[in-house]
């Protein structure tokens, strides 16, 4: 088994560790209420996790060197919120340290905020911002996975620079922004379509389910949506 470690001082590794902490707590408070409350959604966790673990696999090389990949988050933040979501995609992460040898253990901390946390956040709240405004379902979706994705990668850029600020954290900050765009800007595009065309298959094929799933105070809006 070989383990592809990435690379933080020890004091930024240990730093979003930290920060992640009270995101798993929460998220698995929130997991055991829903399995509590909501057992017969066990399931569409499991295949959330799943969608998660296969989108983040693909990892694709960039023109710069460096290499990208979807995250895969905006599903489950839609569905279960950014709490779960944090959790699942750190059992991800873990699994692929450990398997796949991408990521790595030190940096668990540091790609579970950007990937498992400041991403699931600003997917969830655009898309409830967006079906308060009666937006359609589709287009939600879509955009919350794409800003999910965008989100996750400006955090990256951040807490690369924050480390390896190289005398300017601003420059730093944009030059590791501008690698990660030429594909990262593509991808997040390209996993948005595919999860505007999984919920307008699920409207059309599984309207009930659905309404299941976002809960009863969104349901009159996916009939309108």
């Amino acid at each position: 088994m070989h383990i592809m470690e990435g690379f933080l001082p020890p004091f930024w590794a240990a730093f979003w560790y930290l920060l992640c902490i009270p995101f798993w707590i929460w998220g698995a408070m929130q997991a055991k209420k829903v399995f509590r409350e909501h057992p017969e959604q066990k399931l569409v966790m499991a295949v959330s996790g799943a969608f998660i673990f296969v989108l983040s696999s693909l990892k694709l090389p960039s023109v710069t060197g460096s290499s990208s990949h979807p995250t895969g988050t905006g599903l489950s933040a839609m569905l279960f919120g950014f709490a779960i979501t944090s959790v699942l995609a750190t059992i991800v992460l873990v699994f692929q340290a450990l398997l796949l040898a991408h990521g790595g253990i030190t940096t668990l901390g540091a790609d579970v905020f950007s990937m498992g946390v400041v991403g699931p956040i600003v997917g969830y709240y655009m898309f409830k911002l967006m079906r308060k405004g009666g937006i359609a379902l589709p287009l939600t979706a879509f955009m919350a996975a794409v800003l999910a994705d965008w989100a996750t990668y400006l955090v990256t850029s951040l807490q690369l620079a924050l480390a390896f600020p190289g005398g300017n954290l601003v420059q730093a900050f944009e030059v590791f922004a501008g690698v990660f765009a030429i594909t990262q800007v593509p991808i997040a595009i390209g996993e948005g379509i595919l999860i505007w065309m999984f919920f307008d298959f699920l409207l059309k094929s599984r309207p009930k389910l659905v309404k299941q799933l976002l809960g009863e105070a969104d349901a009159g809006k996916t009939a309108g949506g």
